[in-house]
């Protein structure tokens, strides 16, 4: 039984790294300089590690339509969370708000791979 698992264990760590190094080949994104990062998380999640820079407008507080709403519309703007599915929400809701400028990011991992901005722990 031990060695099953062991093979087990072998070839899902084989797989992880496959799919793993499909991912890096990605290509880099290049923000501009003024382009806003907006992490879509709760703010415990936003503690535990963002994108360094990032600001936090958590998707599901009641209030998000409205800070989203003080942002100017003609901004660029980095959109992430955890795993992709907020970060995708926000931007629709976004665009039907009137912004032009989006990049959705998709998870916090990924994100900070594809800017090579580090993630930061802290508030």
């Amino acid at each position: 039984m031990k060695k099953k698992l062991g093979t087990l264990f072998t070839l899902t760590m084989a797989l992880a790294l496959t799919l793993g190094l499909t991912a890096c080949g990605t290509d880099p994104i290049d923000l501009p300089d003024d382009a806003v990062l907006i992490d879509v998380r709760t703010p415990s999640e936003f503690a535990d590690g963002h994108l360094e820079g990032a600001i936090n407008i958590d998707i599901q507080s009641a209030g998000f339509t409205d800070q989203i709403s003080q942002l100017p519309t003609d901004g660029t703007y980095f959109v992430y969370c955890r795993s992709g599915n907020r970060s995708a929400t926000a931007v629709r809701q976004m665009e039907q708000l009137g912004f032009t400028s989006l990049t959705d990011g998709g998870g916090v991992g990924a994100a900070s791979q594809s800017t090579g901005i580090p993630v930061v722990q802290g508030p």
